[in-house]
């Protein structure tokens, strides 16, 4: 009602000025033919006509009405060109940020609602450098001040940074009004004061900050380098530092465009996810699986049967498989495509010259215009006391660890309920292990929308994994007994502990940056968490570059390969042309069965962030290929904008989710809607139809019934 009241009371304002013909006093003509009577005014009542004018300026820049350039002459004829430089330097600084105010207050909460998605990019950037966009719009007086008010209400700069900003970057053109306006006799009209040679000025002058902008990054650019020499040539034009994801992909990139490259690499090619992350775990997951459909397999009308297996065997084919794609990212492979690959550990000595500890023994110095730091994550292990007497196993490790097992553990504690945690608890609850799998949150998949939570914790259950959430460990126990050895976790849960035994403990609790070694500190690079870096990828120095977990924000693997091409491209012809990596649409796969896919924003992410959404859903156990295969377990949830079939978010759970969502990220990434889904032919009887049939279910949810209704008496009509 408030803003309601606000909204009438303007109208009513506006109305007036309109209706009681006010605008008629804020011409050209009107000023100049009252200027006598004005300046008599002034005479006789000093005080109160400034203030009186001071008032008026404030309530019709406030109320964005037609008027202000006459009242600026205005003020330069009554009052000079200092104090009426003064007076309307304030004034309309006061009322541009009354407008602000009242937009931001009507307007933004609901606009950011509807479109907040959209306006992502806008708002990260009014955020970091919003001032500056200001100062530059004021400056240039082509764009109309009454629209830059209500548009930057939207936003969400300071209510302090606009005024100030806003004061300073019209005091240009409000000295130029004023100063016209003390000669307001020779005017003609208000072309006389904005001609076409001083609007190219005021471009101009909007450009400064621009240039001002370049310039000073060229001065840090010179700072930041100031205590390096520069080599005078380089003997590569890349250097890439780590053979995981972003690395491989970088390096290729640099060969593909015929740039000389160098590939460092200390340990194995291929990185985290083909020896320790995404290949070997996937192998498990589907080994783990086949067990799971043998004792299961009534459900296909056979009979079920008790899993037969060695789980010696499981872990040498995970190694077979991995050996199977070694060759994809081999030292071969990319010598042949032209990349010099260097295996050794590689620091940093300046800006552009890396110095090698080569594997075989002896350094290595090399220098590089560009370097792409992609040196990857590593398990975290929490220091738990007791942790490292007791023995453990990471996400990395037990590959090797477990390799030459006659069984699976017969207790694993899997510490972790983020994806690697479920995945992992569930495939070795599977192959025989009895897990326990501790989370210190009040859910498992903390990230995801509680259903589907609940859905998780549902089926990791199912599978005999306990699962025992809200609950934080505290420390690990070793106790010897005639028996043998026996190893505790102590966990705390509501204030009570608990004592929990294993004879493996697997660490997932989450992945940190590998930052030491590569001297990072000694050149200054920000590296906390992740190593700091910009919108191109850049870090403290231009031409030092990152990719990957070692940056971040995402830890896929995916995204690692997605950033290498900014990294690559910004590094090899930035001097050109930079990229900002693009992070708009980032699928995600939790592989438990079912396997649960994501890309843009769930309804938890949505709600979080204020982003009006609906929501469409489609049951697969309506799906006929679903039903032919006994797996009707899982959902489609696609939101959209209101009204509207703009995808902002998909959430799939079921078989084959992963493969499925690959659809939702291409329509999302080329900005294609669900009616466009709805009209691509899909194959009779694929999973891909559950992504038709969810498109289906937004068209009949939006039925136009008014036609609908016209259409039904049109075809009675027809029958007679």
């Amino acid at each position: 009602m408030k803003k309601v009241t606000i909204l009438l009371l303007i109208a009513i304002l506006v109305l007036a000025f309109f209706s009681f013909d006010l605008h008629q006093w804020l011409t050209l003509e009107s000023l100049k033919s009252s200027q006598e009577i004005f300046a008599a005014w002034k005479v006789s009542h000093p005080w109160l006509v400034p203030f009186l004018f001071f008032i008026i300026y404030i309530a019709v820049t406030a109320l964005s009405l037609p008027g202000a350039a006459i009242l600026t002459l205005a003020a330069g004829a009554l009052f000079g060109l200092a104090w009426g430089t003064l007076l309307v330097s304030f004034a309309s600084s006061i009322g541009a940020t009354l407008a602000f105010t009242v937009s931001r207050y009507i307007l933004r909460d609901s606009v950011q609602k509807r479109f907040g998605a959209r306006l992502e990019t806008i708002n990260q950037g009014v955020k970091k450098e919003g001032a500056f966009y200001l100062f530059t719009l004021r400056l240039v007086p082509v764009f109309p001040f009454f629209l830059i008010n209500l548009l930057m209400g939207l936003t969400s700069i300071r209510t302090v940074t606009f005024y100030w900003v806003s004061q300073l970057g019209m005091l240009a053109g409000t000295i130029v009004y004023i100063n016209a306006g003390t000669q307001l006799a020779q005017l003609e009209s208000l072309g006389d004061v904005l001609s076409p040679a001083l609007l190219f000025s005021f471009v101009l002058l909007g450009c400064f900050p621009l240039l001002a902008k370049k310039l000073i990054e060229l001065v840090k650019k010179r700072r930041v380098y100031a205590h390096w020499q520069r080599p005078k040539s380089f003997d590569r034009n890349l250097i890439v530092i780590g053979a995981g994801a972003g690395g491989l992909v970088s390096a290729y990139i640099a060969a593909t465009v015929k740039a000389k490259v160098t590939l460092i690499e200390a340990g194995k090619m291929g990185g985290d996810c083909l020896n320790y992350g995404c290949v070997p775990s996937k192998a498990l997951i589907k080994s783990a699986s086949v067990a799971h459909k043998i004792r299961n397999a009534s459900k296909y009308g056979l009979e079920d049967q008790t899993a037969q297996f060695s789980f010696r065997a499981v872990m040498q084919r995970i190694h077979k498989v991995i050996s199977a794609i070694e060759p994809h990212d081999s030292v071969e492979r990319y010598t042949n495509l032209g990349v010099e690959v260097v295996k050794g550990y590689a620091r940093l000595i300046d800006p552009w010259t890396v110095e090698i500890q080569l594997n075989e023994g002896g350094v290595y110095r090399l220098s590089a215009r560009s370097i792409i730091l992609a040196t990857g994550a590593k398990p975290f292990v929490p220091p738990l006391p007791g942790i490292d007497e007791c023995g453990y196993v990471t996400s990395d490790t037990v590959w090797e660890k477990f390799a030459e097992r006659e069984a699976a553990p017969k207790k694993l504690i899997v510490l972790g309920g983020g994806p690697i945690g479920c995945e992992l608890a569930q495939s070795f609850s599977r192959l025989g292990s009895k897990v326990t799998q501790i989370e210190m949150e009040d859910r498992v998949l903390v990230k995801e929308d509680k259903e589907v939570s609940a859905l998780a914790t549902k089926v990791l259950q199912r599978d005999g994994v306990k699962l025992l959430t809200g609950h934080r460990a505290l420390s690990c126990e070793l106790e010897q007994t005639e028996g043998g050895e026996r190893k505790f976790l102590v966990v705390e849960a509501s204030g009570e502990q608990t004592r929990i035994e294993f004879d493996e403990l697997l660490c997932a609790v989450g992945r940190v940056a590998r930052l030491d070694g590569y001297g990072l500190k000694e050149l200054g690079i920000e590296s906390r968490r992740t190593i700091a870096a910009n919108e191109y990828l850049e870090t403290l120095y231009p031409n030092i570059y990152a990719a990957g977990d070692v940056v971040g924000p995402y830890q896929f693997t995916h995204v690692a390969s997605h950033q290498a091409w900014y990294a690559t491209v910004n590094a090899l012809f930035g001097k050109y042309k930079k990229f900002k990596v693009d992070y708009r649409v980032i699928p995600r796969v939790t592989f438990i069965d079912p396997e649960v896919a994501q890309v843009g924003l769930n309804e938890q992410e949505a709600t979080a962030k204020a982003i009006a959404y609906e929501v469409t859903r489609y049951n697969l156990d309506d799906l006929d290929r679903a039903i032919t295969e006994s797996a009707t377990q899982g959902f489609v949830k696609v939101l959209t904008q209101p009204g509207k079939d703009k995808i902002i978010g998909v959430v799939i759970v079921g078989e084959h989710a992963g493969e499925l969502l690959a659809e939702f990220v291409l329509a999302m990434k080329h900005g294609l809607g669900l009616n466009k889904i709805l009209g691509t032919i899909h194959s009779y009887p694929t999973w891909s139809e559950a992504n038709k049939f969810a498109a289906g279910e937004w068209k009949r949810a939006h039925a136009p019934e008014a036609v609908l209704t016209w259409l039904e008496k049109l075809h009675r009509w027809h029958r007679g």
